[in-house]
C-alpha cells in the first residue's frame, strides 16, 4: 500500500518496497497506511480496531506491556516531537516475539498543522540473541570450575577467568598481558611451542594431559583442550584453552589401578592356594603376595614352633631381604611384640614399631639390634587354624613411617585366612600320603608273601590232578580250583604290578617283534578260554613292526579283551582290528556292552575305579586298565575309549612302529 504525505520529502510509493517497517497513524492513532515489511514484522494485516500497531502487543525491553498512551506515536502526537531509537518488543499475532528500535517523527500539512506520525520499525532480534548469547556465554566462561583462558598467537593472555585463578592462584590483573609461558614448568615449554605449530594451522588439541604451574610453583595435573580463535575475515588471531585439574581423576584412576593389581593377586594367590598342596609354595607364594598387595620392603612368614629353650619361632619363607638377615640375629623372638602374634591375640599394626611401647624392652637387644632389616612401619597377622590353632604369623615391614593402612590390613588378613584352609589342607595332604605310602607298602608286600603259598598251592593241585583217573569224581573240583587260583594268582601279579608302579619301578624289556603276528596270538589264545563269544580280527596292516615289551602288550591286550567279553553278556562277539599311521600301530578292541557314559570315561583309567551303576554285579577291583595305561604311557603311547552308555565301547592302544 503506498501513500503521499503534504510537505514530506519522503516518497511513500518507494517505501512500499523497502525491507524496513514503515507505517503511519492519524492524530487518533488509527494505521491509516503501511508497507509489506511492517505486515511482515507484525505477523499479518493489522485489525482496523487496534490502534499505534498491526501486532498482538507492544512490550517495554522488560517485559511489560505499553500501554496506548505511553506508545512512541502517542507521545509523538501529544508532544509533536520525534522519539528516536527506542526499544520495543512486538509480538506478533502468532506470539512471536520481534525486539525492534522505534523511530517516531510528526507529520504535518501545508498548514503545519500535525495530522499524524510515521513510524520505521528495525528488527534487531539477531542482534539481541547475539548479545544475549555472549552474555550466557561470558556468565559460563566466567563461572565456571575450569580455567578458560585466551591468548594471541605469540602467546600473550588476553583473557583469564575465575577458574583459571582458583586453579593457578594468580588474579585476572596479575596475569593479563603476561606470556602463558608463566604458568608452564621450564622442562615443558617445548610443549607450547607444538601446541602453537598445530593452532597456527586451524587444528585442535583434545584431552592433552601435562602439568602446568601454580602461582606457589606446585606442579598441577591438569587435561587441556586447545582451539583457534578466528577474526571476522577467518584469519587465526589467537587461541582458546580450557585446562581442567585432573588431580582427583588420577587419585581415583590410582586406586582403581590399585584396587585391580591387588585383586589379580589375589585371584592368584587364591588359585595357587587352591590348587597346592607343597607347603614351602603356598607360603612362599603368601609372602611374595602379601608384600606385594601392601607395599611393604619386607615380608616374612614364621611357623609357631617353640626351640628347646621355648622362645624362637622358625622362619620359613622370605621375601625382599636376605635370609641372612634374620638367621644371624635368631629372631623373632618370644618378646611383647611378637607374642601378641604367636598368642592368636589379633592384628598388629603400627606407624612406627620402634616407639611402641612394646619394643626394645628384651635382652639381648635393646632397640634395634645391629644388622636389623631396618623395619619401622609394621604389620603382623597370625595365620590361625580351623581348630584355633596358631599355624605361624605373617609380618611385614618398611624402613618408612605410617606405611600401612586398615585396607593393607584387611587384605593381608584375607590373604592369611586362605593361607591357614590350604595349610590345613596340606597338612592332611601330606598324612593322606602317608597312609596312602604305607597302604601301597602292605599291598606290596602282602602280595609278594601270598605269591610264594599261590605258586605252591598251584604246584599241589596240579599234581593231584594228574593223579587222578579221568572217571574220578574229585577231578572236576581239582579243575574247578586250579582255575580259581589262576585267577587269584592273576588277581595277585596285578597288586604287585600296580605296587611296581607307584614306586617307579615296572621293568620293561624292549626287543623288536611283528605286532600283527602277537595279536593274532593273544586271540587265538583268548579265543579257546571263551564259548560265549566270537572274536574277529578286521586287520588292515600286516608286518607291523615295533619295539616293545611284548609280554607287558599281551598283558594290555588280554586285559581289554577279558574286559570286552565281561561287559557284553548279552553279545556273541567282539572286534579287533589292527591299523597304523605314520607314527603308531593302533589296535582297537569293540565290544557292544552296557557302554559307559561321559563322566566315567574320564576316571576309568585311575586306580582301583569301577564303573558300579552298571556293573556293580560283576566281580573285579578296578586295576586292570590302570595298569594297561600305565604300560602304554611307558611306551610313549597312549590308551583311550570311545563309548555310549548302552551301546558298547572301543578302546585305542596307540604305540610307536620302528622306523628304518
Amino acid at each position: 500500500m503506498s501513500f503521499t504525505i503534504t510537505n514530506t520529502s519522503l516518497s511513500y510509493a518507494v517505501s512500499e518496497h523497502l525491507p524496513i517497517a514503515i507505517y503511519q497513524c492519524d492524530t487518533a492513532g488509527n494505521i491509516t497506511s503501511y508497507n509489506k515489511a511492517a505486515a511482515k514484522l507484525w505477523g499479518g494485516v493489522p485489525d482496523k480496531n487496534v490502534r499505534y500497531t498491526g501486532s498482538k502487543d507492544v512490550l517495554k525491553p522488560n517485559g511489560e506491556s505499553v500501554a496506548n498512551a505511553d506508545h512512541p506515536i502517542a507521545r509523538v502526537i501529544s508532544t509533536g516531537l520525534p522519539v528516536e531509537g527506542e526499544e520495543l518488543i512486538v509480538v506478533r499475532v502468532n506470539g512471536e516475539a520481534v525486539n525492534v528500535l522505534a523511530y517516531c517523527v510528526p507529520v504535518f500539512d501545508g498548514n503545519n498543522i500535525l495530522t499524524g506520525a510515521v513510524t520505521t520499525l528495525i528488527d534487531i532480534t539477531e542482534q539481541r540473541m547475539g548479545e544475549r548469547k555472549q552474555h550466557i556465554l561470558a556468565a559460563i566462561i566466567q563461572n565456571s570450575e575450569d580455567a578458560i583462558v585466551s591468548k594471541t598467537l605469540d602467546g600473550t593472555i588476553t583473557t583469564w577467568n575465575n577458574g583459571a585463578s582458583e586453579l593457578f592462584g594468580y588474579t585476572e590483573d596479575e596475569i593479563i598481558g603476561r606470556p602463558i609461558t608463566t604458568v608452564i614448568p621450564v622442562e615443558r615449554l617445548d610443549e607450547e611451542a607444538d601446541i602453537i605449530g598445530k593452532i597456527s594451522k586451524g587444528q585442535k588439541v583434545d584431552h592433552f594431559v601435562t602439568y602446568r604451574l601454580h602461582k606457589s610453583g606446585e606442579e598441577i595435573p591438569v587435561s587441556l583442550a586447545i582451539s583457534p580463535i578466528k577474526d571476522a575475515d577467518g584469519n587465526i588471531v589467537g587461541a582458546s584453552k580450557i585446562a581442567r585439574n585432573i588431580t582427583k581423576q588420577l587419585e581415583a584412576d590410582g586406586v582403581l589401578q590399585r584396587y585391580a593389581e591387588n585383586l589379580e593377586v589375589l585371584n592368584n594367590i587364591g588359585r595357587v592356594i587352591s590348587e597346592n598342596l607343597d607347603v614351602q609354595e603356598i607360603l612362599q607364594k603368601v609372602t611374595d603376595a602379601t608384600t606385594t598387595l601392601t607395599g611393604a620392603a619386607f615380608g616374612a612368614f614364621f611357623y609357631n614352633k617353640e626351640d628347646e629353650k621355648g622362645e624362637s619361632y622358625q622362619l620359613y619363607t622370605l621375601t625382599g631381604a636376605p635370609r641372612e638377615a634374620f638367621d644371624k640375629l635368631g629372631m623373632p623372638r618370644n618378646t611383647a611384640v611378637f607374642s601378641h602374634t604367636f598368642g592368636g591375640l589379633g592384628v598388629v599394626r603400627v606407624d612406627d614399631i620402634t616407639k611402641d611401647e612394646r619394643y626394645g624392652h628384651n635382652s639381648p637387644h635393646r632397640g634395634m639390634p645391629k644388622g636389623h632389616l631396618p623395619v619401622v612401619s609394621y604389620l603382623a597377622v597370625p595365620v590361625i587354624s580351623k581348630s584355633s590353632e596358631v599355624i605361624g604369623g605373617l609380618f611385614l615391614g618398611h624402613p618408612e613411617p605410617a606405611k600401612f593402612t586398615k585396607e593393607h590390613e584387611n587384605l593381608v588378613v584375607s590373604v592369611a585366612s586362605q593361607a591357614s584352609i590350604a595349610l590345613d589342607n596340606a597338612k592332611l595332604y601330606e598324612e593322606i600320603q602317608k597312609l596312602n605310602s604305607k597302604k601301597d607298602e602292605f599291598i606290596g608286600l602282602a602280595s609278594h608273601e601270598l605269591k610264594t603259598p599261590m605258586t605252591s598251592l598251584n604246584g599241589y593241585l596240579q599234581i593231584i590232578d594228574r593223579s587222578l583217573g579221568e572217571d574220578d569224581r574229585n577231578k572236576s573240583f581239582i579243575k574247578k580250583a586250579l582255575i580259581q587260583i589262576n585267577k587269584l594268582s592273576d588277581l595277585i601279579s596285578d597288586l604287585l604290578d600296580v605296587s611296581k608302579i607307584e614306586a617307579g619301578l615296572l621293568p620293561l624289556n624292549y626287543s623288536d617283534f611283528h605286532l600283527d603276528q602277537m595279536v593274532d596270538e593273544v586271540v587265538e589264545l583268548m579265543q579257546h578260554s571263551t564259548k560265549s563269544h566270537s572274536i574277529v580280527i578286521c586287520a588292515t596292516e600286516t608286518k607291523l613292526l615295533i619295539s616293545a615289551d611284548k609280554q607287558r602288550l599281551e598283558q594290555v591286550i588280554i586285559n581289554l579283551l577279558s574286559n570286552a567279553i565281561k561287559y557284553s553278556p548279552e553279545a556273541d562277539h567282539i572286534n579287533v582290528t589292527l591299523s597304523a599311521d605314520s607314527k603308531h600301530a593302533i589296535i582297537e578292541v569293540q565290544d557292544f556292552g552296557i557302554g559307559i557314559n561321559k563322566e566315567q570315561q574320564r576316571r576309568i583309567f585311575s586306580r582301583f575305579y569301577r564303573v558300579e551303576d552298571v556293573a556293580s554285579h560283576i566281580s573285579g577291583l578296578g586295576i586292570g586298565l590302570y595298569i594297561s595305561n600305565e604300560i602304554i604311557n611307558r611306551h610313549n603311547g597312549k590308551l583311550s575309549v570311545n563309548s555310549n552308555a548302552g551301546k558298547g565301547s572301543t578302546f585305542r592302544v596307540e604305540v610307536p612302529v620302528k622306523n628304518g
